[in-house]
């Protein structure tokens, strides 16, 4: 039984009110721009714009030798948008919902009611920086520790825009914190569990982050960083889970325990693990230059 049942759900005394914030953030004549869109946008923008400062600094990366230059952030900020749209749509269409995509192919295409997958975002994600780094001859696993570095940013604008569309919201809860939300059919308080995702998966881990870069020189390590990421994302989202609603059209899997989005960071949860210790344990070659 997931942790969200074991509340009752009625409304508490006292809640969070929903914040009146419509979801179209402005619209340009019949073009309508959302806060979702912007969030995916301005987690690129100012992902890069970090990443170009992380970039100029070679004394933090493994013998002063970033993955690509600084100044090509900017290109592979463009590879960075498809790569996460079209990796985290088809994402979306395999890993939870494929019958219907099947059945309605040209909805696959179709991304204005949200329908992203983070975890296939991140496998487009992944390739895009391997392939991008190998182009410049850089260090394809210092590509992925940059990325880990950045990424964080864009977790964090996307949740508080999910908690804008009034999606992807926890299970019922007696907590001070819980909240109506406008979309839910019967109105009761629920956990902001994207708030959650927000605080622990966007600011806890980019400070954690921060701290292995900037203290301890994580950076020099290639693949530490990134398995760094890759734990702190998948604790975080497998704990957050236990509060948030599965996705309606798969509900609980093996027994109501888990959900798809627990299946699938565990990947994550053993790649990253497997990182750390090649990082930590991988010895220099004094011969390579």
């Amino acid at each position: 039984m997931p942790l969200g049942a074991l509340f009752c759900g009625r409304h508490p005394e006292h809640i969070l009110p929903f914040p009146n914030i419509d979801p179209i953030a402005f619209a340009i004549g019949p073009i309508a721009i959302r806060w979702y869109a912007l969030g995916y946008l301005f987690g690129v923008l100012l992902g890069a714009a970090y990443g170009y400062l992380l970039l100029r600094n070679e004394r933090l990366w493994h013998r002063g030798a970033p993955p690509f230059p600084a100044k090509d952030i900017w290109d592979f900020a463009f590879w960075t948008m498809l790569a996460i749209v079209i990796g985290g749509r088809l994402g979306y269409v395999l890993f939870y919902n494929l019958p219907y995509y099947l059945e309605n192919p040209t909805e696959i295409i179709n991304t204005l009611d949200g329908g992203m997958s983070y975890h296939g975002g991140m496998l487009g994600l992944m390739l895009a920086v391997v392939l991008f780094t190998r182009r410049h001859k850089g260090n394809w696993l210092s590509g992925l520790d940059l990325i880990a570095a950045v990424s964080t940013i864009g977790i964090f604008l996307v949740r508080i825009a999910n908690f804008i569309n009034s999606e992807l919201y926890g299970a019922p809860t007696d907590a001070p914190w819980g909240v109506v939300f406008p979309t839910d059919p019967l109105q009761v308080a629920r956990h902001p569990s994207q708030l959650y995702e927000a605080a622990f998966e966007g600011l806890l881990l980019f400070f954690i982050i921060r701290v292995a870069t900037h203290v301890f020189y994580a950076l020099r390590k290639p693949g530490l960083v990134a398995g760094i990421f890759g734990i702190g994302y998948a604790i975080s989202r497998m704990a957050v889970e236990f509060v948030r609603l599965p996705d309606a059209q798969l509900g609980y899997l093996y027994g109501g325990w888990l959900t798809m989005g627990q299946v699938l960071s565990l990947p994550i949860l053993l790649g990253g693990l497997i990182l750390v210790i090649y990082a930590a344990t991988r010895r220099e070659n004094p011969l390579r230059p």
